[in-house]
């Protein structure tokens, strides 16, 4: 698996899933839209961690800095 996620993206990402995990927990999020975000921001930290995205991968994007060996 190749990362294709640079690390202000990483960065990005985890802090929104760490924000709106706050958020449902504090109980400001809550119903359908809170389930939908919860899910988002769950998808969100564990690209976050592993620097990969499926979906820039299907789309043929990436962020991560190409290196040339």
């Amino acid at each position: 698996m190749i990362k294709n996620l640079h690390s202000v993206d990483r960065l990005v990402r985890i802090l929104l899933a760490v924000i709106i995990g706050f958020l449902i927990i504090n109980g400001t999020l809550t119903g359908t839209i809170g389930i939908i975000l919860g899910i988002i921001s769950i998808v969100f930290l564990v690209t976050g961690i592993i620097s990969f995205c499926p979906l820039y991968r299907v789309l043929g994007i990436s962020t991560a800095k190409n290196k040339t060996v």
